[in-house]
């Protein structure tokens, strides 16, 4: 017999994600500084925890909030419960609550400058970490190693043409029309994780890589994590090219093979590029150090006579006498010095030294139907600082679909129950997923870029990036362009029900569930 499971049972039954209602407070100077932070979080974890360490991690990372703001001080408490609900906390678009605590992070940011009459922008601005305070340790304990805030929001403020859309906003509003213009700016961390900090069931979160250069001069990467439609193919094969000179095409990658796969804690949390990546790199110049020595052996010079370029290793001082990579390969097996073990092959072991720390920006405009509650997004600009870009059409993949992920939890994705127990989004015609025909349009930027000082190529990952920062841009927007209502809040998803009952009635609408009582 087998038993599949349908649709909806796979909604009602798999990870709820998120459930998380969050009070925060926050006192600031005068003039807009930002002094400290206090969150108490109440979280429905359902029937058990399914999340890697529960016993440590109690409300996964969401301490990880306020990470790019230079925040003196902060205090965060955590409520769980447990219901008959599914396992909460694992979302597949980010889990462990780091997409929760970038939404409360520039949630509260907004409502803090709004209280206090200072301008969306500026207020980020003045309170980001600088430039120069790196490395910087969170008052809730990470340490960030890099990152230029200002310079990417500089970005994307021109690129959204931020002044002008202001003045346009004032004018459209004195004709009835409702324009509102979002902004979200967070970093998160990336690359779980090192192992004096991480670990699932006590083993160790680090990665592996093993890369066999054949005499033919290719070449075959094998790595312990899995790609999901990442990437990973092109991405390894190109890692493997830029340390070896060895064409991509030529790059065989394999993944997924129980049989032959070295050892691997698996794809997610971005820690593809940050940690299985760094392992393919590393393993690559382990290859290159001993083609090193093969090529001292062919050229007749000692090794410290010899230089590298991409692909050849040549003699310092006749830069004309060289040796390819591949020739190098084919030696191994068929003319190496003695003492030498033959083949060109190796294994590498990636213990990342810290998380990584992407930053991004977000700046959505949107219009309100003042009638309906319908909104329509007029633009989205986003400018993303993941570091070293391997691949740049991957990695821009991946922000499209982040920034689609987020514009639909934005604006019509919730799982909830009715006051009867019912699941409500237990099937796709309550739990929508964009089309081509929702989905707005994406202006990308790829300006910035710092590379992450403890990774060997300086990359930071990107896939959770956009999905992460993505949805206060959008709820931030709705809130701008309905802000003389009065209304602070309406939950997350904005349908346009609530944005319609928000602008009505005057009041913040909860998307709390509701609850029966014997009354």
């Amino acid at each position: 017999m087998k038993w599949i499971e349908d649709k909806s049972g796979n909604l009602i039954s798999t990870g709820f994600a998120r459930d998380v209602y969050l009070d925060g407070e926050m006192a600031l100077r005068k003039d807009g500084k930002i002094l400290g932070v206090r969150m108490h979080v109440d979280a429905d974890h359902g029937a058990f925890f399914s999340d890697a360490q529960p016993s440590k991690f109690k409300i996964g990372l969401l301490h990880s909030a306020f990470a790019c703001y230079d925040v003196p001080v902060a205090h965060l408490t955590a409520r769980g419960t447990y219901s008959n609900k599914a396992p909460g906390g694992v979302a597949y678009r980010c889990s462990f609550r780091v997409t929760e605590a970038m939404f409360f992070q520039e949630r509260m940011i907004q409502a803090a400058a709004s209280d206090a009459g200072l301008d969306q922008a500026e207020f980020r601005r003045m309170n980001f970490v600088r430039d120069d305070q790196f490395p910087h340790r969170t008052p809730l304990g990470f340490l960030l190693d890099s990152g230029q805030y200002g310079k990417c929001l500089d970005v994307g403020l021109k690129a959204a043409g931020y002044e002008d859309f202001r003045r346009q906003q004032q004018e459209a509003r004195a004709r009835g029309r409702l324009l509102g213009l979002g902004i979200s700016t967070m970093t998160e961390p990336l690359g779980a994780g090192n192992s004096r900090e991480y670990d699932i069931l006590g083993i160790k979160m680090f990665d592996s890589a093993e890369l066999k250069v054949h005499m033919t001069g290719k070449a075959i990467v094998r790595t312990g994590a899995r790609g999901q439609g990442q990437g990973h193919e092109t991405t390894w094969a190109q890692i493997v090219s830029h340390e070896l000179g060895i064409p991509a095409d030529d790059v065989v990658v394999e993944e997924g093979d129980t049989d032959t796969a070295p050892f691997g804690m698996g794809t997610y949390a971005s820690r593809s590029t940050p940690v299985a990546g760094a392992a393919v790199a590393m393993v690559a110049r382990k290859i290159r150090a001993k083609a090193r020595r093969l090529a001292a052996h062919l050229l007749e010079v000692s090794e410290e006579d010899v230089e590298w370029e991409l692909g050849r290793f040549y003699v310092r001082s006749a830069p004309d006498r060289g040796v390819t990579i591949q020739e190098c390969a084919a030696a191994a097996y068929s003319n190496m010095p003695d003492g030498m073990e033959p083949g060109l092959e190796n294994t590498a072991y990636y213990d990342p030294p810290n998380l990584t720390w992407p930053f991004a920006v977000y700046i959505v405009t949107v219009e309100v139907d003042p009638e309906t509650g319908v909104w329509d997004v007029l633009n989205t600009v986003a400018v993303d600082d993941c570091g070293v870009r391997i691949n740049p059409m991957i990695v821009e993949g991946q922000i499209m679909g982040g920034l689609t992920e987020a514009y639909a939890m934005a604006s019509m994705q919730f799982i909830t129950f009715d006051a009867e127990g019912n699941c409500v989004g237990s099937n796709y015609m309550d739990y929508m997923l964009p089309t081509a025909w929702e989905t707005p349009g994406f202006e990308l930027h790829s300006e910035v870029v710092t590379p992450c000082p403890h990774h060997p190529i300086g990359a930071k990952g990107i896939g959770e990036c956009a999905a992460v920062g993505g949805p206060a841009a959008f709820v931030n927007a709705v809130m701008d362009a309905i802000s003389d209502t009065g209304v602070r809040n309406i939950d997350m998803p904005l349908l346009p029900d609530r944005v319609w009952e928000a602008m009505t009635y005057r009041r913040d609408i909860s998307g709390a569930p509701p609850v029966r009582t014997d009354d």
